[in-house]
Parts: C-alpha cells; structure tokens; sequence
C-alpha cells in the first residue's frame, strides 16, 4: 500500500496489490482525475491521460488556449460555470448571490490510518497500518473558503473511503446547497448502472440498465434512504457476471436524503456524484464554521460482482460495525409481533417464550404495544414506560421472568415518533416536525418528532436509557415508521431551514451513539417499516437490520439476494413466520422459511404453542443446525450462484469457511416442474484439492464441484420411485459441503 505524490508532474497515486486512483494538479490549480482501477505500475508522471482537444461550441479557461476546458477534462472535485456545464460536486451561493467557486490546491498531507468523521458514521481502522489517508487543501481566495479532499486506502483491500469538508474562513455568511461526498470522472460510458430499488415490502431488487447520454439516478427526499432506493449503485461492464468482468461498486455512509447519479455528456465520458441530495439543502456557514460530509466507499473489482461484494461484506462486517457484537454469532430470537399484535398480556407473552426456550430459542423479543396508553397505532408513541394495564409488573418483572427461563429478553423501540395521543405530545406539540400554518400529514396516525433540536434527543434518550437501567434487556429493535413531510423546524431561523434534514439525520445518529456508548452489551437492530432505512449509516451502530417487513420465503430471496450486492449476511435480519403470510398470503413449507433465513441473523415470527408436534420438531433441527453452522453463514465468505432476478424458477447461494473446508449451499425451486431437467450449480470458493462430503452420502472434489457442478436434479419427474425425495412448490435444500 502506498499512496505517492510526484512533484516534478504534481501526480498523486493511490495504489496497492488491487487498484490504484491517480489524480493531478491541472494547470488552473484545480484537480484532475487520471484513473481508478485495477493496480498498475506506479511511474513519475501520468500526464499523457491528460487529453485535451479543441471542441467547437466550447468555452476555455485560458484566454488564447483553446485545448484546456473543463468541459472535457475528467476533475476530481468539479464545480458548476467555469467552462464546466456538467453536474458540479460543490456549490456554494455568495452574499452577492453568485454560486461560481475556483477552489484551488494550497497544500496536502499523507498519514497513516485513518481519522474519524465528527458526528457521522464512517469506516475506521484499528491499526495504522491497515490504511493511509490523503487529505488535500484547496482554498478559493475570493470567498475566503476552504476545501479538503479525504482519501483513505485500505492495505489489503480494493477500496477507497471519500470526504469533502468545508471551512468558512472568511468574515461573511456562506450557503452550501451542493457538497457531495465524491465525484469520480471515467474515461467512457460503457457501463451498465445497477441500482437496488423497490417499495416497502419488495426493497432492494436489483434493476440494470445502460448508461445512455444524459443522466441516470437514485436518490431519496424522504428524509430516510428509504425502501425506494438504497444509496448503494454499480457501475459495470455489459459482460460482467457475478464471476469475471469489470464492476465499481459506490456506497454512501448515510442515512437520510442522498443521490447518486451518472451523468454520460456528449463525448462518452461518465461522471458518478454521490452525497446528501441537493435537493432543499441549504446548510448555512457562518464565519469560522465548518460542514463534513458523510462519507462515500468505492470498491473496484475485475473479477465480477461476487469479489466487490465480498470486499464490502469483510470491510462493513469488521470495519464498520462496531462493538461488542461486531464479530460475535447473533442470538436466535422469537418476536411476539405477528404471533399476537397488540392483543397480549404478560401471561402470553410468556407462554410464547417457554415454548421457544423449549425449542431452543435463545431471545424473546417484545414488540410494539408494551408502553403509555399504547392499544393500537394511534396512541401512546413517544411515552416510553410500561403500559401495567398489559403488564402489571411492568419490564423490569417481564424481563425478570423471561431471564429465569434462560433467555434473553429483547423491546421494541420507534423512539423518533409520536402519536397525538400521548403525553409527550400533549406536552410538547411544537416537537413534532411540521410547517407553520399548514396542514400535518399523517403517517400510521403518528409523526415525527424533530431530531435537530438537542433538547428532544436529550428527553428520549432518557427515558430508554432508564428502560435500559432498570431491566434486564439484551437487544432493542429500533423502528422508524414513517417518512418526513412538511419538513419544517420550530427552532431553526427561516435561513437554516434547508438543514432540517441533515441535522434530523445527526440526531439520530446523536442518540445511537449515546445509547450505544453506555450500553455497549446491548444487540441494536435498525429498522424503518422493515428496509426503508437499511443503509450503511445505521450499520456503524446497529450491526444488524430488519431487511423487510415482508418475511415470505420466495419474496425474500430475492430481497436478500439484492442485500447482499453491499451488506453482509451477519447484517441481514430474517426471520421464520406464519403461513399464510401475512405480506402475501402465500403458503410455503416449513422447511424452506428456515432455509431462507438461516442465511441472515436468524429468528422466528410466530407462536410455537400453535405448530403441530412434527412441525416443532422441525423447529428444533432448525434451531440447532443454524447453532451449528451459524458462525460460517454469518462471517464467511457468502457467493450468489443463480440470480432470482435472472432466473425465473431457481435461486442459489453459498457459503464457506475461512478454511475452506466446510460450505453450505442454499438451492431454491420457486414452482414443481414435470418430468423437468437434469439440474446442478457449479460452486465457488472451494479448496480444489480437498475431497468433500456432501450431505454425509457422496464425496467430490473441490475442482469438480466448481467446475463440474454440484448435482441438485429432484424428484420432479411426474412419478415418484421408492427412495426418490419428495419435490413440491417452493421447494429447497441445504447442502452441507465437509471437507475429509
């Protein structure tokens, strides 16, 4: 790893073992951008990527000089107007209502490791030696602001983490409505731009188009990152796989309103911009004041989509997440939400939980309806204490009992919410977010509470942290059901109101970072309707989310498979629930909800008392099998064998072991077939010379599994034969690979 600067070409060289990302001082004193990609030769000067050519219809910087126009040289940081008619990564409006910048190279420092990012979420390293990072000092003189550019390279990973910072060191008020957290400049357009979209319930499917001229993009104005889009898009080549071929993946560590586009202009070239939405943003600066952007994350891969998501799952897994459940198995729970919605009592409750202690379960986790007046999903949000109507004893004596039983005792949370019914709001109806005069929408009769005042974070976190204090809870699911409308803050001056976003998002993070300072044992789980906020941002605190509200097994394939495009396994929260579903109605075997799951955090949604003697019996091979193999599925090394999204019948992943010498495939039929085909799937991140047992009957080499196929032909044939297994719809398997 090292990351070079030459002074004789003013050339900066960020390279190790995978990648290098080479930019250059221009001859404006701004910065340009040479190359990303794979690892080549580190040399004195790389001006010769430097292209310039006169273009008619175009403007130029140098009076006399018509080749040096940045309409057509690739920059590293652009802005908007000097010569430049692309989409700016800064802009900044003047006292004098101008938004023109020039920020210019004053200076640069290279260091080992890697700083934190103050109040926001970012990747981190444990040792110096793991990375180095280049910070780069540009001022615009006229303005009196400055600019810094960070840039951490991962040692042993093909991976930058990108910053920008800004510092108003001159004397009069500045307005940042513009300030991404990268732009990166590709020499061509012949991409495909693959983003991770949906609606709660179906979030994260994987769409692929080509890159055309003109603009492609996601983005969130919700206020979250939404089950609309993720903040996570790819760049890759029409032939890449999952196997070979060029792919960048480009993530954002962020939680609230963001884009990301690719923008291809009239000459092929592509620009990528990530960061916080412009959209009604509008942070002021005042003199002496400085604004931090999240931070973004590029990872480079030329051996298809399976080794950039296998970087982002080893670097969010250990260098992201944080804590004391950072690296450790996670615990086996049971929710009480769709066994009983708001119709408990502490007698049930606990009912539910023996018969999962019984079965092996080890955390009880109790769901919406145990606080204030709470009946149903118009009262008591915000009043957080127990509700002794439903629970005389309140949590302190649930939790007491469910931790005699052996288990751990996990609550549910929607701290950023409240109801109208509630004393919290009859106390405080000016902490709810909404716009003077207008009127307040709704969202499931509840609204949001306003995150960017201090005073409403300080008063929540007390009352959780009481809740924390004085019961035994081991894990808190924290909800956020609905989106920000009619954004408006009571505290801010109407020149501030553009920030109400951003700060929310600080809040929020605020309150995770308190909660989890002082009660580092506690397992978070983030959650927002299921995946509306399942992002990066809430991964540095929460290390694992809620993927989806919507739990039926063939829907969840194909939302866990577009999940694991960026996060990893340990980070994916599924569970096993009733049939009929109660997302889609639809009736799947037993068998198969447990074979979807076990590849996520793992748990179950419903009452076990209500399953038949055979049907809890399953449970209980379930239950010790992901005991088992838990520690391999949720940190090894996870690969995407068959695509649901490009095929329509069948679904394939795996997992193996840092030693290669245990893997479990999970292989899924979505409908029976009739006298069908012969089937297999060839494997991946086998040991070629090891000889595996497969399901304890057959025994196969590592390179014939790889590239002959693992067989997974079923008794689908019209006719069963004595000793053929039963195929149905909806069908799976587990195979379990041991090396001998």
């Amino acid at each position: 790893m090292c990351i070079s600067y030459h002074a004789s070409s003013r050339t900066f060289h960020l390279h190790n073992d995978s990648i290098s990302y080479i930019m250059k001082i221009l001859p404006n004193e701004q910065l340009g951008q040479l190359y990303f990609g794979k690892a080549i030769r580190d040399c004195e000067s790389f001006d010769h990527l430097v292209e310039m050519n006169h273009r008619p219809m175009t403007a130029y910087v140098f009076e006399g000089d018509k080749k040096f126009s940045l309409d057509h040289i690739k920059q590293e940081y652009p802005s908007y107007g000097t010569t430049d008619f692309r989409h700016p990564a800064l802009e900044i409006m003047q006292p004098n209502g101008s938004r023109i910048t020039n920020f210019t190279y004053v200076s640069h420092t290279i260091a080992a490791g890697k700083p934190a990012l103050e109040g926001l979420p970012a990747t981190y390293t444990e040792q110096d030696d793991e990375a180095q990072t280049l910070t780069i000092r540009l001022r615009d003189e006229l303005i009196s602001a400055e600019l810094e550019l960070n840039y951490t390279l991962f040692a042993s990973r093909p991976a930058i983490a990108r910053s920008a910072r800004f510092v108003n060191a001159g004397s009069l008020d500045l307005h940042l409505t513009t300030a991404m957290s990268l732009s990166l400049d590709l020499p061509d357009s012949a991409y495909e731009f693959v983003h991770f979209s949906g609606a709660w319930s179906r979030e994260r499917h994987m769409k692929t188009r080509r890159l055309e001229a003109g603009i492609q993009s996601v983005e969130s104005t919700r206020g979250t990152s939404s089950h609309n889009h993720n903040p996570f898009v790819i760049l890759k080549r029409p032939e890449t796989t999952e196997f070979s071929g060029e792919a960048i993946g480009f993530s954002l560590v962020y939680s609230g309103n963001f884009l990301a586009q690719a923008e291809v202009d009239s000459w092929g070239t592509t620009r990528v911009t990530m960061g916080i939405n412009p959209f009604q943003f509008d942070w002021k600066l005042e003199p002496g004041q400085t604004f931090q952007t999240p931070e973004a994350v590029m990872v480079y891969s030329d051996s298809g989509l399976n080794e950039m998501s296998q970087t982002f799952h080893k670097l969010y897994q250990t260098r992201l997440a944080r804590g004391y459940w950072r690296d450790r198995p996670r615990p086996i729970l049971i929710n009480n939400w769709e066994a009983t919605y708001f119709d408990f009592d502490e007698e049930k409750l606990v009912s539910i939980a023996q018969a999962a202690k019984n079965d092996g379960v080890e955390l009880f986790v109790l769901d919406d309806g145990w606080f204030g007046a709470r009946c149903n999903d118009s009262s008591g949000l915000g009043d957080w204490y127990p509700n002794t109507d439903r629970l005389a004893r309140g949590i302190v004596g649930l939790a007491d009992r469910i931790d005699a039983l052996g288990m751990k005792f996990g609550l549910w949370f929607e701290p950023e919410m409240v109801n109208k019914d509630s004393d919290l709001f009859r106390a405080h109806p000016d902490w709810r977010i909404c716009t003077p005069g207008r009127r307040a929408s709704h969202g499931r009769n509840q609204f949001v509470l306003d995150y960017s005042r201090k005073e409403v974070v300080d008063y929540i976190y007390e009352m959780m942290a009481k809740i924390l204090t004085e019961a035994k809870v081991s894990y808190i699911k924290w909800d956020m059901n609905r989106c920000i409308t009619e954004a408006f803050s009571a505290s801010l001056p109407a020149d501030r109101q553009g920030e109400l976003f951003h700060r929310y998002i600080l809040g929020v993070y605020q309150l995770y970072d308190r909660l989890t300072t002082n009660f580092p044992h506690v397992l978070f789980e983030s959650c927002a309707s299921g995946g509306g906020r399942f992002d990066p941002g809430l991964l540095y605190y929460a290390p694992q989310g809620w993927a989806s509200d919507d739990s039926d097994a063939i829907e969840r394939l194909k939302i866990q498979y577009g999940t694991s495009m960026c996060y990893p396994v340990s980070s994916i929260g599924a569970h096993v629930s009733v049939v009929p579903n109660h997302q889609v109605f639809r009736v799947t075997p037993l068998e198969t909800r447990a074979n979807v799951a076990h590849f996520g955090t793992f748990g179950y949604e419903l009452d076990l008392n209500k399953l038949t003697e055979e049907e809890r019996e399953m449970v209980r091979e379930q239950i010790k099998f992901m005991k088992k193999y838990r520690e391999i599925i949720q940190f090894g090394t996870f690969y995407r064998l068959i695509s649901p999204f490009e095929n329509n019948n069948f679904a394939a992943w795996m997992v193996v072991s840092d030693d290669k010498k245990t893997a479990l495939v999970g292989y899924y039929k979505i409908l029976n077939e009739v006298n069908g085909p012969y089937h297999r799937v060839k494997l991946c991140g086998l040991d070629p010379a090891l000889n595996y047992c497969v399901d304890g009957v057959s025994h196969h080499y590592g390179d014939e599994l790889m590239h002959l196929g693992l067989l997974t032909t079923d008794g689908a044939a019209g006719e069963l034969t004595p000793g053929d297994r039963k195929s149905t719809d909806f069908d799976s398997r587990i195979f379990v690979l041991h090396a001998e």
